[in-house]
């Protein structure tokens, strides 16, 4: 079982989920879903390495180093804290 968390709150996921629901329900906020528009860009504040790899919509988006796409990545295991 692995932990998508904020300041705020934290939901648990199945180790390898994709993150976009259990973004959803700490407040991200989505558009397209599709890796396209940059709604659900957040800051990894802690956990970065227990994201899957950058998509390659993400690699073309020019994200920071600590930004992810909610839409875009799952876990593999452990916690995520988000800002």
């Amino acid at each position: 079982m692995a932990l998508l968390k904020n300041s705020k709150s934290k939901v648990e996921v199945q180790d390898g989920e994709r993150l976009q629901e259990a973004a959803k329900e700490l407040g991200v906020t989505f558009g397209c879903r599709k890796g396209v528009c940059g709604a659900c860009v957040v800051e990894v504040l802690e956990g970065m390495d227990n994201l899957s790899a950058k998509s390659s919509n993400e690699e073309s988006f020019g994200l920071r180093a600590s930004d992810r796409m909610m839409c875009q990545c799952s876990v593999t295991s452990g916690e995520v804290t988000i800002g």
